[in-house]
């Protein structure tokens, strides 16, 4: 009988490379986002709806100028919270709850290797929603300008403050909880975010405090660039990144596996 060497089983017992699991799981965490009908709905069916609708029907007033050009980037805005902040927040509590996180702390994956994968899979859901919704408001005669990387910039750094805000709720409270706590965030972001409502409608008051918002950093942001043609906002991206290094942060700290 030969005896087998240490070192020797193929494959080689053990964690695979980190890089290699954070791919893994952002690949299956896009798979179950984008399996799920209610996330769907959420992320997709009602961007689109919010932006058809009050593109065409003069619903608000949104000063001068096309509707759809004051719209696009607030639903831009909208479409990234919806799923970096809402669906996360609900799919990663009831994860939770279920004891699917309890699993994956046994596994070599650290905890904010799993929160890494969250968000990439967020990153990618965004793409498709992003794809979508330009296709959209250029058929309603979107006409968009600007710099793209600051684009780009503005909705990496939007993503990152709403998924650590996302994973921060998820960590910390009830499944029940979170779900109502995200849906309700939603609803009043959606008015009082400058989504589709200006944030001039505002007293001035309401607006200082509004205007440090996350979403309203982003939705502002966008429509300074692809609708005004500014250069980099650096204003609002301050405040995204601020609120993406607070939420990460905190979210890292406080998060709970069970």
């Amino acid at each position: 009988m030969t005896a087998t060497g240490t070192g020797t089983y193929t494959p080689r017992p053990g964690a695979a490379p980190l890089p290699r699991m954070i791919a893994a799981q952002a690949l299956l965490e896009t798979k179950m986002l984008l399996r799920n009908g209610e996330q769907l709905l959420l992320t997709v069916v009602i961007p689109t709806l919010l932006l058809v609708l009050f593109s065409t029907v003069d619903i608000v007033d949104t000063g001068s100028g096309e509707a759809v050009d004051f719209l696009a980037p607030g639903i831009l805005a909208l479409a990234v919270m919806s799923t970096a902040f809402t669906g996360q927040a609900i799919a990663t509590g009831f994860e939770r709850r279920y004891g699917v996180l309890k699993r994956l702390a046994a596994s070599p994956l650290p905890r904010w290797g799993l929160m890494t994968a969250k968000t990439l899979s967020v990153l990618v859901t965004e793409i498709l929603q992003v794809i979508l919704l330009t296709v959209i408001a250029f058929s309603l005669g979107w006409s968009p300008h600007g710099n793209p990387f600051a684009v780009l910039l503005l909705l990496v750094l939007g993503t990152a403050a709403f998924s650590g805000l996302g994973l921060l709720m998820a960590g910390t409270l009830k499944a029940e909880a979170t779900l109502a706590a995200a849906n309700l965030v939603f609803l009043l972001l959606l008015v009082g975010g400058g989504v589709v409502v200006p944030l001039d409608k505002f007293p001035q008051g309401a607006q200082d405090v509004l205007g440090l918002l996350p979403i309203a950093a982003l939705s502002d942001g966008l429509r300074d660039v692809l609708q005004h043609g500014a250069g980099m906002p650096w204003g609002d991206v301050g405040i995204l990144a601020v609120w993406a290094v607070a939420a990460l942060t905190a979210a890292g700290t406080f998060f709970r596996w069970e």
